[in-house]
């Protein structure tokens, strides 16, 4: 099969993340409970607080950024997988196998994007239960945003994942991204407001992008406004999965 991508191969390893992830009902519900626990404790914890500030309804606020972290995290964790299959003999046949490696790398970032995307969703109905009101019209937009920062944190999962080879090593390493990742994007406050250096620092952290597009294109509420924030976006995403790719296929089993 040479080189070529096998798209027949891409959409087995696809529905391989799916079934995974659909047979494994703790994970769905788990992975929820830190979202949940941020949209309740914050949303209507600093509420009044926000309100009280001039700023509106923090749930409003805080509805994009809770999204965002969801797929970030289920995204970027998705590159556990690969360490679990290379542990457990999986990634070595799949290696061996005719296809080329980009086919491989394929087929399990687009399948941890759709989980990370899935993810996604499932927390905006939950949003959307707490009291969030999004603008339906914009959806479309809001949707492609989402695409593009799962595919981007999956393909960063991914090359973490390539060049570690245990668990512990992986977390520890995902935890020193994710957090600040997540912290610093403007997902809990407005970076309108924020001193000078805080705002440098989110405007060179990728998910800041993700927030701020999916907070203008639900709400309105924009900080580099939304053609930025996609044209961004696109371009890491691409970075991301070139360099993903790379680091996937110098893999040595």
């Amino acid at each position: 099969m040479g080189p070529a991508m096998n798209f027949d191969v891409v959409r087995m390893l696809w529905i391989r993340q799916l079934k995974r992830y659909m047979r494994t009902r703790s994970r769905i519900i788990g992975s929820l409970g830190q979202p949940l626990l941020f949209l309740v404790a914050l949303g209507f914890g600093f509420g009044p607080v926000f309100q009280r500030a001039g700023q509106g309804n923090y749930i409003q606020f805080l509805a994009p950024g809770v999204i965002c972290m969801t797929i970030l995290f289920t995204a970027i964790f998705s590159g556990m997988e690969l360490i679990w299959d290379r542990q457990f003999g999986f990634l070595k046949e799949t290696l061996v196998a005719p296809v080329s490696r980009l086919t491989i790398m394929a087929g399990r970032t687009i399948g941890g994007a759709t989980v990370a995307l899935i993810q996604g969703l499932i927390v905006s109905v939950a949003c959307f239960l707490a009291g969030f009101r999004p603008e339906f019209a914009a959806m479309p937009v809001a949707l492609l945003i989402m695409v593009l920062v799962a595919l981007m944190f999956t393909a960063l999962g991914s090359a973490i994942a390539s060049v570690m080879e245990d668990f512990q090593g992986f977390q520890l390493v995902t935890n020193f991204v994710v957090m600040p990742t997540f912290f610093l994007s403007g997902a809990l406050f407005p970076l309108t407001n924020a001193p000078r250096a805080l705002r440098v620092i989110a405007s060179i952290d990728p998910l800041s992008y993700g927030v701020d597009g999916l907070r203008s294109t639900l709400t309105g509420l924009s900080h580099f406004g939304v053609a930025t924030d996609v044209a961004v976006l696109s371009v890491l995403t691409a970075a991301f999965l070139l360099s993903g790719s790379y680091l996937f296929s110098r893999i040595q089993l």
